[in-house]
Formats: C-alpha cells, sequence, structure tokens
C-alpha cells in the first residue's frame, strides 16, 4: 500500500536518516499498512493530525481480536513509533500520539494458540478406522481450515457447501450469513466422510441437511465437539488448554502471521463486532479465496 501522502517520505526517511536496510524499511511500511487497513474498514480518512492514542490503542484491541500474538503487536507498535517520530520531526503534527503505547498492556489475556505442527498431530492422532474417526478428522478440518465458531460447525449444513465453487455459507452470531473459502485439504475429508461414512449412516428426521451427525443420526451437541477435542489433546500429551475455538484463533494468527491481509481475515471470522456491517470492506470471494490459498498452512 503506497498511496497515502507519507509513503515516499518515510521510507526514504528509513532508508537515508536511519540507514536501515531493504528488509527493515519494508518492515516499518508494512506495521503502517496495518494501520490504514484498519481506517479502510472503519471507513474513515487516515489523517495523522487527527489520530489519538485512543485510536491506536483501538486499532491494537483490532489486531489482538483477530488474532495477533504479543510479540507481532510489538512489531507493528515500533513500527508506528517511528512513523509518528518522523511526523512529529517534520512538524506535522506537535504530540506523538504513539509514545504511550505498550505492547504487554494493550489486550487482554489470548487463549494459546497451536503451532502447524501441533495441529498435524492432533489430527494425526484420530483413528479413522472407526466412522466416528472420520467425522472427527473432517471436523477438525473445517474448523481450522475456515476458522468457525464451534455453533457455526455444528449448525453446517450440506446445503451451505459449494465444494465446487470452494466455498461454505456459514450462519454466524445473530444469524448473519458470510461466504467463508474452504481449502482443498477439508475439502477433501468432508468428502470422505460424507461419502463414505455419513452416507451409511440413519438420518433422523429432521436432521437430513446437518453435515456431522452423532451416532442417533442427530445434530452434535456444542460438548461432544469439547470432549472430543480434549481428549485428542489428552491423547498426544497436549500440555497446552484448547476447546474447539483454539483451531479458530489458530486459523486468523497463522494467515495474519502470514501476512494475510486483515481486512480479508476479519470478513472471514464474521468479526462484525469490530466494525459495524455498514463500513465493512466488501471482499470478493475469490479475493478471500486466494488469501486461504496463498497463507493458510492446509492449503
Amino acid at each position: 500500500m503506497n498511496n497515502y501522502p507519507y509513503h515516499n517520505s518515510f521510507k526514504a526517511f528509513l532508508k537515508l536518516e536511519r540507514g536501515l536496510s531493504a528488509n527493515s524499511v519494508n518492515a516499518y511500511l508494512n506495521d503502517l499498512d496495518k494501520l490504514l487497513q484498519y481506517y479502510e474498514v472503519k471507513g474513515k480518512p487516515f489523517v495523522v493530525k487527527d489520530i489519538k492514542d485512543s485510536d491506536l490503542y483501538e486499532f491494537l484491541t483490532w489486531l489482538s481480536e483477530l488474532g495477533m500474538l504479543a510479540n507481532s503487536q510489538a512489531r507493528v507498535i515500533s513500527g508506528l513509533k517511528s512513523f509518528f517520530g518522523f511526523i512529529v520531526l517534520e512538524n506535522l503534527i506537535e504530540t506523538d500520539p504513539s509514545a504511550q503505547l505498550e505492547a504487554p498492556k494493550l489486550s487482554r489475556k489470548l487463549p494459546d494458540v497451536l503451532s502447524v505442527a501441533e495441529i498435524n498431530e492432533l489430527i494425526s492422532a484420530i483413528d479413522v478406522s472407526k466412522p466416528e474417526g472420520m467425522r472427527n478428522k473432517a471436523m477438525i478440518e473445517v474448523l481450522y481450515g475456515c476458522g468457525l465458531r464451534v455453533t457455526e460447525l455444528i449448525t453446517l449444513r450440506i446445503s451451505d457447501l459449494h465444494a465446487a465453487q470452494g466455498y461454505i455459507k456459514v450462519t454466524g452470531k445473530g444469524n448473519k450469513e458470510r461466504i467463508v473459502p474452504i481449502g482443498d485439504t477439508a475439502l477433501k475429508f468432508l468428502d470422505i466422510y460424507l461419502g463414505e461414512v455419513r452416507i451409511h449412516q440413519p438420518v433422523k428426521k429432521g436432521n437430513e441437511d446437518y453435515i456431522f451427525l452423532n451416532r442417533l443420526g442427530t445434530l452434535l451437541s456444542r460438548i461432544s465437539v469439547f470432549t472430543m477435542i480434549k481428549a485428542l489433546a489428552g491423547q498426544i500429551g497436549l500440555k497446552k488448554s484448547i476447546s474447539p475455538h483454539t483451531f479458530r484463533h489458530s486459523f486468523a494468527t497463522h494467515l495474519i502471521e502470514g501476512g494475510a491481509d486483515l481486512r480479508a481475515v476479519q470478513e472471514m471470522l464474521g468479526h462484525s463486532s469490530i466494525t459495524t456491517t455498514e463500513v465493512y470492506t466488501h471482499l470478493d470471494r475469490d479475493y478471500l479465496k486466494g488469501i486461504i490459498t496463498g497463507f493458510h498452512p492446509r492449503s
């Protein structure tokens, strides 16, 4: 992103006056880009003289809710401090709004995040020789592959699956619908489960369209998903405290840490609590699919 007024002058300052390497310069500019993305999502113009410390705290809360880890927030804060320090030197503002920012105290404690290796180990521990094993494998692949809430997972319907297009329709909080790309790995195990396991399972009337069913042929409960994940963690000796939400949080964190566009991650998560729907940046489906393909570890 290089269309804001201070891009070239800030870049020159970092390179010539600070003597930073090209990689360091790009890192600082990328940190600033995240702030610009936040302003775009909020539908507000980026005007440096109007930015207050409260705006920056709200921005960092936004990053935290999206799943950015504390060390990465510290990296962003460093970039912001450099930028606003430059703006002060240029006499464009008198007071530096970033002066009091401290990364460790900015956000609530985030839940544990699983590494890609830990996720692979959990999935590999599932006994797929049993019908419920293949179902559980498909569930975790969808949880992690699409960043769903547990309620969104268990209420996912066959009619919500658009495999040929690579998307699922998700009904989130407040019955708000969103389109989420689904990667090839999650699709593969969904296809196996639906075609080789669920097709042979008796289904209780009224549950025909739900993808994931229990052995009685009815909708899974939230607690059953929690129990299954806790059991898997115990099976591999995982010391972290995990739940279905851990996979959603890991989904966001791994995308962001990989460099994915924050607005795209926000839209895929359905985080309408961060900004109102009216000021949501619309991102087309092909773009979101490209984010999953380019940045998700299991794509």
